[in-house]
């Protein structure tokens, strides 16, 4: 056959030629070779690279630089070495692969977001879940204590050794492992045709069931799992369900679903925020708000106003999502479960080398793997340990001898003509063997004394107590059990944590919008994404802070009074209505109810800690300050401080204006007070600063438009200035009181304030513009009022909302006042059984 032919056949045929070393061509089936060479690979990959083993529950390459790190002495209490020093020996001694796998596989042992407990301390950047680390040459790293735990005894013929790569060394073919690490720190690999993927749970939960598993070999997994209930995850977060997690426990293979553990929580003024403090294992910040951009620009998450992430080493996790107005928290919550990776599923794939087979593992396989491991270790080192103490204890017993009579010894020695001579003297005279002898012609004089002889009767004994109890070790299986699961025990002791992960058997969540929807799923779950638009009070208290409770449940007072129980305002609305927050200006800021923070509690007194200061939540000029919430969907009367009053309809507020005037006001004018007035007999109340009070029916007042400038209210006379201005609702008029408080003349040191409680009815109700009738005698050294207030149910505080006592018995109306023990700052409404009327339309 022609070259050309033999060329075309070959191209033609399923073999291969190769020249051999006589330049011989001979034929080989390629795919013969390809099967052959491709399963050395993959067992190559499978025991050498990708999996674990079973015992330590380390992969080669971790193995040898646990191993060259013990090795260099890197233990925790010596100081940290540069990565790249221990890189390169672990690459030229024992690994001959790339420096980089060796450094990723170091950096892995460091990282505490990946390993339940790290086995390298490093120092330096050693990464984040979403960042790599720095380069080798950046980073320095030692042994951490646990590392120190799992190289324990290796010197001890506990484990087998091997030739490295090129037989200039031994390494161990696994380590003694004081604690089962591969259920504690999990593992991840893809090798040939399978991977595994394990969970990291807790030391000590783990450590609980393989002592049990000790001292009951036949348990099974029911009875495991009540030590080992589930993984427990670095990052913390929840895991829900847990069929998965029992079912990876029965079989090596299952499913369960983490979710991040997230807060609602006020995160500004005006915006509550889902703030997110741990994530599910592997997921980072920056991949959360990559995703979360993606789905809301698609459409698929809605109600998001911002992400902000705070995370830092100090606080820890916190990915800050706020939320726009208006909008359930657990509604927009569960779109992010679905859309994000805020809710990830972790599939346990427990694939582990077994005598160097890869075998699919339950929990009782792996435990039952890592206790025969740590049976054989302590039985190793048991049967070490009392070979070494019997050879010592054949010196000494021969020591003992020679020193029974020791001038005889040295008299042998120095008569002797070598060491071979005075070596068979010895071993004749002394009956010793030849290992004794040898031992007796080494010593040194100055340990033939007599405390040498104390010494050594002493090490006899500590010889023989050590030799029993390494040989009860030995006799006996139980006491071997003993001895293992006393020595996890105190591994537990050191290194055992508490659970960070929370175990949830489910969680019910609110519907989230997706394309696949029905309309009816879509428009339940749109509805369930906003907040009902449920009846509630809008509360401002008389210290300055500003909520909304969860319903309108009357304000009744329980038991003891709190801080910031005098309000100022009390508006009936609804969750998604408006109100306004009128200024001494006139100015009314329009605000949507459903910003304003909510009450954390269901019912009862508001505790208005949990609040917010109203100047926070509103932006307000230079000098100017809230009087009063008000509602925009009924009559609104309002005083000024020279005795200006005006009623305003609803119709006359604008619709589509966010700040508007409520009065024209004079030069030097300003709103005193307001408050609502629907009804004709609602009495309008003003009180001076000299004591006058004028109280007249609201049907007196004609409303005006919102650009009028009022009318007149009270007449002032002697530059006095009105002090208050109340609105009595009808149906409260008869428990409704007038409070005055006086301030005293400066310098005036016998004087103390005084204050008085006078009911309305008291009062005659006079004609509008009028002056009114006195309301307060003032006695020595009391100049005006300070304080005045007109309504049901007072109560006084400080400004900063401690409580502070009023007078108990009403006075008559032209009385002069009792004096205070403490002074007030502030009066306000108290507690009531009844409010504003429910039955109003809400706004």
């Amino acid at each position: 056959m022609s070259k050309r032919s033999k060329s075309k056949a070959s191209a033609n045929s399923s073999t291969a030629v190769v020249p051999t070393e006589d330049q011989n061509i001979i034929d080989i089936d390629v795919a013969s070779e390809m099967e052959h060479s491709f399963l050395e690979y993959a067992y190559s990959v499978i025991y050498s690279r990708a999996l674990p083993d079973a015992r330590d529950g380390l992969k080669p390459v971790q193995r040898r630089i646990l191993y060259m790190m013990n090795q260099m002495g890197l233990t925790p209490d010596k100081g940290h070495v540069k990565s790249a020093r221990v890189v390169g020996e672990v690459m030229g001694k024992l690994h001959p692969h790339g420096d980089s796998a060796i450094y990723d596989a170091m950096v892995r042992l460091a990282q505490d977001f990946n390993l339940r407990l790290p086995l390298v301390d490093g120092h330096g950047n050693f990464g984040s879940v979403d960042d790599g680390p720095a380069a080798a040459r950046y980073t320095e790293a030692r042994m951490s204590q646990a590392a120190v735990a799992m190289t324990a005894d290796l010197a001890e013929d506990t484990v087998d050794f091997e030739p490295n790569y090129d037989n200039q060394m031994q390494q161990p073919t696994v380590l003694p492992a004081a604690f089962p690490n591969l259920l504690v720190n999990g593992a991840a690999g893809i090798a040939v045709g399978m991977a595994t993927n394990m969970a990291p749970h807790n030391l000590g939960e783990v450590i609980a069931a393989a002592r049990h598993l000790l001292e009951h070999p036949e348990a099974d997994t029911k009875a495991l799992m009540k030590f080992v209930p589930g993984p427990d995850l670095p990052s913390g977060a929840r895991i829900v369900g847990l069929d998965g997690i029992k079912e990876a426990y029965e079989t090596g293979r299952g499913r369960f679903t983490m979710r991040a553990t997230v807060n609602v929580e006020q995160v500004s003024a005006r915006r509550t925020g889902l703030v997110v403090t741990e994530l599910p294992y592997g997921v980072g910040p920056e991949r959360i708000i990559d995703r979360l951009k993606i789905a809301v620009n698609a459409k698929k998450v809605v109600g998001i106003a911002d992400v902000v992430d705070l995370t830092d080493r100090h606080n820890g996790m916190q990915l800050v999502i706020e939320l726009k107005a208006g909008f359930n928290p657990q509604a927009v919550l569960a779109q992010l479960y679905k859309h994000t990776p805020l809710e990830e599923n972790f599939g346990m794939n427990n694939v582990a080398l077994v005598d160097g087979q890869p075998q699919t593992l339950g929990l009782k396989d792996l435990l039952s793997v890592y206790v025969d491991h740590r049976l054989t270790v302590v039985r190793r080192r048991t049967a070490h340990r009392l070979g070494k103490r019997k050879d010592r204890l054949h010196l000494v017993e021969g020591l003992l001898l020679a020193l029974v009579d020791i001038d005889e010894v040295i008299e042998i020695i120095r008569t002797s003509d070598d060491a071979s001579a005075a070596r068979q003297r010895l071993m004749m005279v002394f009956d010793l063997t030849e290992i004794q002898a040898n031992h007796i012609l080494e010593l040194r004089l100055r340990q033939l004394t007599k405390f040498s002889r104390i010494d050594l009767e002493t090490e006899r004994d500590d010889l023989l107590a050590a030799i029993e109890a390494l040989e009860k070790i030995l006799g006996s299986d139980a006491v071997l059990r003993e001895t293992v699961s006393n020595e996890l025990a105190e591994m537990a002791e050191k290194f055992n944590d508490p659970r960070r992960t929370k175990l949830v058997k489910s969680e019910e969540l609110a519907p989230a919008v997706t394309a696949s929807s029905s309309k009816a799923d879509r428009a339940a779950a749109a509805s369930a994404l906003l907040v009902p638009d449920d009846p509630c009070w809008v509360v401002l208290s008389a210290s300055g802070r500003l909520l909304r409770t969860k319903d309108q449940t009357p304000l009744t007072g329980q038991g003891r009074r709190r801080r910031h129980d005098v309000y100022t305002s009390v508006v009936a609305t609804t969750a998604r209505g408006e109100v306004g927050a009128l200024t001494d200006t006139g100015r009314i800021i329009r605000l949507n109810v459903v910003e304003i923070p909510a009450l954390q509690e269901a019912t009862g007194t508001p505790a208005m800690t949990d609040g917010v200061k109203v100047s926070d939540f509103i932006t307000l000029q230079r000098g100017e300050k809230i009087i009063a919430m008000v509602p925009l969907n009924r009559v609104l009367a309002l005083g000024t401080r020279n005795g200006v009053v005006k009623r305003v309809r609803a119709d006359d507020w604008p619709l589509n204006q966010d700040e508007f005037e409520a009065i024209t006001l004079k030069d030097g004018d300003t709103v005193v007070g307001a408050a609502a007035s629907p009804e004709d007999d609602d009495q309008l109340v003003f009180v001076t600063e000299s004591g006058q009070l004028l109280r007249f029916a609201a049907e007196l007042v004609r409303p005006q438009g919102r650009s009028g400038g009022g009318i007149a209210g009270m007449k002032l006379v002697d530059n006095d200035q009105v002090l208050s201005f109340s609105v009595a609702p009808a149906a409260e008029l008869d428990e409704s009181v007038v409070v005055t408080v006086t301030k005293t003349e400066d310098g005036m040191l016998d004087a103390s304030p005084t204050a008085k409680v006078t009911t309305l009815e008291e009062f005659a109700a006079k004609g509008r513009n009028t002056q009114g009738v006195r309301a307060h005698r003032f006695l020595r050294g009391e100049i005006a009022l300070e304080l005045a207030w007109a309504g049901p149910h007072p109560l006084a505080s400080t400004t900063g909302g401690v409580a502070r006592a009023l007078p108990q018995e009403h006075s008559e109306r032209d009385a002069s006042g009792i004096m205070l023990d403490s002074a007030i700052g502030v009066i306000g409404r108290g507690a009531s059984p009844v409010l504003p009327s429910q039955d109003a339309d809400q706004g």
